[in-house]
């Protein structure tokens, strides 16, 4: 299992319909296969999510957060880790909202 414990991450890509961007920080805490993070920055004023890990790293998780719009968005995502080579790790992305227009999308975080 990957653990993501202490290791941050920003987007290097998003569909149009997402709130994160490149100002966006995730800050990943894990405790066993229990992944959470707190994130801001760009569009989202405070975010957090809770995930599951699992043996291969890939992550199952819910976030929830408010936007620059001062709308609380929320959503689930599934991840999907590839080791770069230099070491890090970059996580690709599945994403629906559960509010607002109900969209679905794509994202790519790198860890820094």
């Amino acid at each position: 299992m990957i653990n993501y414990n202490n290791k941050i991450f920003r987007p290097v890509s998003n569909t149009e319909n997402g709130e994160t961007s490149g100002e966006t920080v995730f800050v990943y805490k894990q405790e066993g296969n229990i992944l959470t993070s707190e994130y801001s920055g760009g569009k989202i004023i405070k975010g957090h999510l809770i995930g599951l890990v699992d043996t291969a790293g890939n992550i199952s998780m819910h976030y929830h957060q408010v936007n620059d719009k001062g709308e609380i968005m929320a959503g689930f995502c599934k991840s999907v880790p590839t080791l770069l080579p230099n070491g890090k790790i970059q996580l690709h992305e599945t994403w629906e909202w559960i509010t607002g227009d109900l969209s679905k999308g794509n994202s790519v975080i790198e860890e820094q």
